[in-house]
């Protein structure tokens, strides 16, 4: 632990939960637009619902669990641990598209960690560099850690990011209006802190992301022929 005080902790928290982060998140949508172009969603209820349900049920009960354990690994040095779930997690991606995501935003992540110069992050770069293939929530807690952030207040913002992205690409996709982003960020926003802290304490065996409409649209959305995003 660096004994980062809480206003540094927040400020390095609000760097990682940024749009600003180059790492190309805002290129992809999880299978979002073939879900509008298949007319599942049509509108900003429809598009709330298929979002808060992939928060609660998709993200929340697997990804964010991961991260949480990942976390831990990663303030415990516990390699092969960090390798276990990093591999975990490139597995657990449903379709081609979701998992060269994961694996170029891990690797966009990783680049970033060296351009910042920090020696602090030394011990992170180490680690990765003995991954294959890096997903982004490895590279992500691994410098949430050495940051000091606490985890449920990095489970909080990972899920913000998410959501945050989520919306924007329903903002353009669908289309839809400002305020109805917002609209939509206030409800997930409600949401998001009992997601977290459930995350936070949901044993591995119980850790889920079955959701087949949510494979299926990120599968076809592999051959759709007009499209923004790259996922």
């Amino acid at each position: 632990m660096n004994g980062y005080p809480a206003s540094l902790q927040l400020a390095r928290l609000l760097q990682l939960a940024s749009p600003a982060l180059p790492v190309g998140a805002y290129t992809y949508s999880q299978g979002l637009e073939w879900a509008v172009e298949s007319a599942v969603i049509t509108n900003e209820i429809s598009a709330g619902r298929w979002i808060a349900d992939l928060l609660r049920h998709a993200v929340g009960r697997y990804e964010a669990p991961l991260l949480a354990a990942l976390m831990a690994a990663w303030h415990a040095d516990q390699t092969a641990e960090i390798s276990r779930l990093n591999s975990e997690f490139l597995a657990s991606r449903e379709s081609a598209e979701l998992r060269a995501e994961t694996a170029q935003m891990g690797f966009s992540l990783n680049r970033l960690i060296g351009d910042l110069r920090s020696p602090e992050l030394t011990g992170v770069s180490k680690t990765l560099a003995t991954l294959d293939e890096i997903a982004f929530p490895t590279a992500w807690s691994g410098i949430a850690s050495t940051w000091d952030i606490p985890p449920e207040a990095a489970l909080t913002a990972y899920l913000w990011s998410w959501a945050e992205n989520q919306v924007m690409a329903a903002l353009k996709a669908v289309p839809l209006g400002q305020a109805s982003g917002q609209r939509l960020l206030a409800e997930l926003g409600g949401v998001i802190p009992e997601v977290a802290l459930a995350a936070g304490h949901l044993p591995e065996q119980e850790w889920s992301n079955f959701t087949p409409a949510f494979a299926i649209a990120c599968a076809r959305h592999e051959t759709q022929y007009s499209r923004l995003f790259r996922s």
